[in-house]
């Protein structure tokens, strides 16, 4: 027997040497009882019912073996975020003619459902990565790719898939049919059965508990896993019990992430779906600040809903595996894994970001503008190259695949005020002003400076410096227009010169002179000279830019009538013109 006293609890030194002789921290224990814990830890605070319950049941991996994927060799060849290609190439079913198919590989925090983003190449089974494979390990043969690509018999089943290193707690979330997995996003198959009880289970604080015993690292690789102790449900009612919960959990969590744009299920968006606009009928949506508050009130039941139903998993586990004197079903809101970016929780309370929200409806309305989305059906339209543009839309596609974002409105299809016209055809005439307010108070700036100054930066983190509309920028920011890149054409950058930049150009010029005219009046007043000189200051510094962007790098682009193809990537489309596009730290090294 031996004697330990633990101070981890404690950060500092004087709280420890406080401690140290609190009897409450004195723990006994035999060193031959480490060894019924897998892995053997020093773990001498355990009590004996979680020693009792590793020792007499079965673990994980003889009840359902958790699996490891695939190691691709080359991610940058091989992975792409979903809405980077053609979605002609993409299946979420193991169909003969696709190339991209979906990638579980880990991601952030999240239970239940979700981190959905990542697809692979798998055209023809997988023929150019095993290649890629055999070539850099001739050790290796077709029948058999080892350890590279691993469990290839268990890819397209339904699963339920984590993420092997967190900083944070484990997460296990379950994938439909259609994936393929990672080495980074360990698995348990489940065939053609859904297992929610294991589910509900791997999402428990039971199970933390005994994950943070055998391994107290951020490592929860499928070894670690495999050693969890597995006890079910006796009673039939019990396990349908835990089912309907864990069923109920997955379905809000998949509502809640296929929320967003950035979800291959999105259909629209989430303002449009809580207000009164129905296209068939021909009903706008009235206030946005009702829809806001519809949206609220909607997300906020669900959020507590997937609260009770979590501590209620926990309560039926924690008797199950008869911990009530060790642990509680109390779960806190910041772990609850829905509504990140939407919400947070400020004393105690879930707090909704209206930035953030109206955010989400302006990316969609810029969607809409550029025909990736429409009000007319739901989730995207057109989304690969070459693809007919509808001209009967209810609202009306941007014809040349370029729309400008400048600080004042030159242009018929100017992103600010298309915008404005996007809210009176969602939301309607009668309360546009009012609504305009709304979100400019929830952006906490006007529509035109966002534009401007804040959307390509959020579109950018949106879409994880993977960006689907372009943004041409001249050096300064003068100049800015945005083009969709799955509409793009070897000409688009020439549209942009010839339509925009040199008219934009043109309009400046013909605006100094009419201030110029002012500056020259013998009826204008002093203070209208001033400011029409001041004005012809800001104009003669946006004529340098604009002049030297055109002649030193956009003429050339311009005129090279470049090629790309979706199938590479944003990375690698994107830097080719790295001269006039926006610069995305790190994308072009």
């Amino acid at each position: 027997m031996a004697t330990y006293i633990r101070l981890t609890d404690y950060k500092s030194s004087d709280e420890k040497e406080q401690e140290f002789f609190n009897p409450e921290n004195k723990y006994e224990a035999k060193q031959e009882d480490f060894s019924k814990i897998p892995a053997s830890p020093i773990a001498y605070w355990v009590s004996d019912k979680i020693k009792e319950i590793f020792e007499d049941n079965n673990k994980l991996e003889r009840y359902n073996k958790p699996l490891i994927g695939m190691r691709t060799g080359d991610n940058n060849r091989f992975l792409r975020e979903w809405f980077e290609v053609e979605t002609l190439k993409f299946s979420i079913l193991n169909e003969e003619d696709a190339k991209w198919f979906p990638y579980a590989k880990g991601g952030e925090f999240r239970r239940w459902y979700g981190n959905n983003e990542n697809i692979v190449n798998w055209l023809n089974d997988g023929y150019e990565l095993k290649e890629n494979t055999l070539l850099n390990y001739p050790q290796l043969d077709w029948d058999n790719l080892g350890w590279k690509i691993s469990n290839e018999s268990f890819y397209f089943k339904k699963a339920l898939t984590w993420t092997c290193v967190s900083s944070t707690k484990f997460s296990v979330r379950f994938t439909t049919n259609g994936f393929l997995f990672d080495t980074g996003g360990s698995f348990i198959s489940l065939g053609n059965n859904e297992d929610y009880t294991l589910l509900g289970f791997l999402n428990s604080k039971p199970c933390q508990d005994f994950l943070m015993l055998i391994n107290p690292t951020i490592n929860y690789g499928n070894g670690t896993v495999g050693k969890l102790p597995i006890i079910l449900p006796k009673e039939d009612s019990i396990k349908q019990k835990i089912d309907q919960l864990t069923q109920q959990n997955i379905d809000i969590s998949k509502e809640e992430w296929d929320s967003r744009e950035i979800s291959w299920d999105f259909t629209k968006n989430e303002l449009i779906k809580h207000s009164g606009f129905r296209i068939k009928s021909g009903m706008t949506g009235g206030k946005i600040e009702t829809a806001y508050t519809n949206y609220c009130n909607y997300w906020k039941e669900k959020f507590n809903t997937l609260h009770q139903n979590e501590e209620e998993l926990n309560r039926l586990f924690i008797d199950i595996y008869e911990l009530q004197d060790e642990l509680t079903p109390d779960v806190e809101l910041k772990d609850i894994t829905i509504l990140k970016n939407e919400a947070k929780i400020e004393d105690g309370e879930l707090v909704f970001q209206a930035d953030e929200i109206m955010k989400q409806f302006i990316s969609y309305g810029v969607g809409v503008m550029f025909g990736r989305y429409s009000l007319d059906s739901d989730g995207l339209l057109i989304a690969n190259m070459g693809q007919e543009v509808p001209t009967d839309t209810t609202f009306e596609i941007d014809d040349d695949n370029v729309i400008p974002v400048l600080e004042d409105d030159y242009f018929k299809d100017d992103i600010a005020s298309r915008f404005v016209q996007f809210v009176k055809a969602t939301f309607g005439e009668e309360d546009l002003s009012e609504n305009i307010k709304f979100i400019e108070d929830s952006l906490g700036t006007s529509l035109r400076k966002y534009f401007v100054k804040g959307f390509y930066e959020d579109h950018i983190k949106r879409y994880k410096k993977r960006p689907i509309y372009w943004m041409v920028a001249s050096p300064k920011k003068g100049f800015m227009s945005l083009i969709y890149m799955h509409r793009y054409e070897a000409d688009t950058f020439a549209r942009v010169r010839n339509s925009y930049l040199t008219e934009y150009i043109a309009k400046l010029e013909a605006h100094k002179e009419t201030l110029n005219l002012t500056t020259a009046s013998d009826t204008a007043s002093d203070r209208d000279k001033k400011d029409a000189a001041k004005q012809i200051n800001t104009i003669e510094a946006k004529l340098k830019e604009m002049i030297e962007f055109d002649r030193d790098q956009m003429m050339s682009v311009s005129q090279n009538g470049i090629e790309i193809d979706l199938d590479d990537g944003v990375k690698v489309n994107y830097c080719k013109f790295i001269d006039i596009l926006y610069p995305i730290k790190g994308l072009c090294k």
